[in-house]
């Protein structure tokens, strides 16, 4: 059984901007993403915050996020990167093995990655992600480096859109059209 110790804001600042951005996309009605809640058991509350100090995993989770966009269902993890190399295990076999039975049910999967140093957001393709993978299971380094993924993969800045990923989810399937 895993236990939950709370680490600060970690990541949170994040997922805010990923909801937000997931708000905005639903009241242009471009899409219905929603955050997938890791459920919980409490072990030990602050009374006078109420807020959960220690809490262990009831079950594995899959990934942050599912829905659909324009009749496509995808689901996406999302991560943060503070330097040039992220780390592979902070992603668990269960989850890679739920993105890929996503996919080959015609559903997209991906990552979307802050890398913090850089104040960059990233579409990581399952596909390019699942090579870094079964790298690292093969014996390969366990992690992978900024200058191995695509350029033509970092979100543009957009006015009002605080992650703008649907343009390079756009790209990721004509890419696949054209395989």
């Amino acid at each position: 059984m895993a236990t939950w110790s709370s680490r600060g804001l970690r990541g949170s600042t994040l997922e805010d901007m990923i909801n937000r951005t997931n708000e905005k996309y639903l009241e242009n009605g471009l899409a219905l993403i929603q955050k997938i809640p890791t459920p919980i058991t409490p072990i030990n509350i602050d009374k006078s915050t109420r807020h959960i100090t220690l809490a262990y995993f009831d079950q594995k989770s899959t990934v942050d996020y599912i829905g659909v966009v324009q009749g496509i269902p995808v689901c996406f993890d999302a991560k943060e990167c503070a330097g040039e190399r992220f780390s592979l295990q902070n992603t668990h076999a269960h989850q890679v093995n739920f993105m890929e039975q996503f996919e080959k049910q015609g559903g997209v999967a991906f990552f979307l990655i802050y890398f913090s140093h850089k104040d960059e957001f990233y579409y990581l393709p399952f596909e390019l992600f699942k090579f870094f993978w079964d790298r690292s299971r093969n014996g390969g380094r366990k992690s992978f480096l900024y200058e191995e993924l695509n350029p033509a993969y970092i979100l543009p800045k957009k006015h009002g859109v605080l992650v703008p990923y649907l343009d390079m989810l756009s790209m990721d399937l004509e890419e696949r059209e054209n395989i």
